[in-house]
């Protein structure tokens, strides 16, 4: 399978825990979700759980803000804000 080079990949992350961290309190903060954001599982639905087009806004200038990062125009999009290991992986390369 090609992956898009557009696309981030969560082991992109794993080597910096602070990135999600960043995304799971700017989730509990924003997000608006049904559950606590702590619990999420990495690959969960966030949308399924509450998540609005709104909150995303939200959640991605609260975790560029909370990295001192911007996020690339090329993964802003829903499939990016679909879930807690997207939003790491593209915060990953907003801080690389």
């Amino acid at each position: 399978m090609h992956q898009d080079q557009n696309t981030a990949t969560t082991s992109d992350a794993v080597t910096d825990p602070s990135v999600e961290r960043a995304v799971r309190q700017a989730l509990a903060d924003h997000g608006r979700l049904t559950v606590d954001a702590a619990e999420v599982a990495p690959t969960a639905d966030l949308y399924t759980l509450g998540l609005t087009s709104h909150a995303t806004v939200n959640v991605m200038l609260a975790v560029e803000n909370d990295l001192d990062a911007e996020f690339p125009d090329s993964v802003l999009n829903r499939a990016t804000f679909a879930s807690v290991d997207g939003i790491v992986a593209a915060a990953a390369l907003a801080t690389s």
